[in-house]
This record gives C-alpha cells, structure tokens and sequence, in this order.
C-alpha cells in the first residue's frame, strides 16, 4: 500500500499526532531533564527534537491542505496538542489535574465546530 492511497485527513492527522509528540517533548522535556543545565543547552537539545517535529509537521500540513483549510489544520493541531499535552504534563511532568484542562478541552470544541460546520 502505499502513501497516495491513504486518506489525506487522516494521514494528515496521523502525522501531526506523531509531529506533536515531538513538539511536546522539545518544547517541555527539558524542564524535568535539563532543568539544571544552562539554558542554552536545553535550547540546542530542544532543536534538535524539533527537527524530527518539522519532518513530520510540514508534510501533515502539505497533505492535509489538500483537502482541508488552513484553519480547519491549525485547529486540529490545537485538538491534537491539548489531547497530548494533559497526559504528558500529568505523568512525565507530574503536573496536578485541573480542571481548567476540562474548560479549555470544551472551548476547543467550540472551535472545531465552527471551523467544520459548513461540512457537517
């Protein structure tokens, strides 16, 4: 099988869950690792995840824009950060639950509804 036969929406979206993952990883992995370390160097190792983050991020959008609007991506990309970023900051970072992730979750529903609604 290969990649052109896939669906672009969820191709897209199987890559900007896999970008993410990344994302999240150079933008806060550094403050429970490298939080002794001199910024700079949280800096560097940070960039250098997040290159693995590009090669997966720009593609995903390439794809994605195909079929789908840049606002509708970029609030997919929100959903999909939000869904990853709770569990990371609660188990890898040890972060308590709020429930202002709860509100925040609800508001980006909102979103998607409104930047999907001429679809549905």
């Amino acid at each position: 099988m290969s990649w052109s036969n896939l669906n672009p929406i969820a191709l897209s979206i199987g890559l900007l869950i896999c970008s993410n993952i990344f994302m999240t990883f150079a933008w806060y992995a550094h403050l429970k690792e490298l939080h002794q370390k001199p910024w700079f160097v949280a800096a560097l190792v940070s960039w250098f995840i997040a290159l693995f983050e590009y090669l997966l991020q720009v593609p995903a959008n390439r794809i994605g824009y195909s079929v789908l609007s840049v606002g509708q991506l970029k609030i997919i990309q929100e959903v999909i950060t939000l869904s990853l970023f709770v569990p990371f900051s609660l188990y890898y970072l040890r972060e308590p639950l709020k429930l202002d992730y709860l509100w925040a979750f609800f508001c980006l529903l909102g979103a998607v509804y409104f930047v999907f609604r001429e679809k549905l």
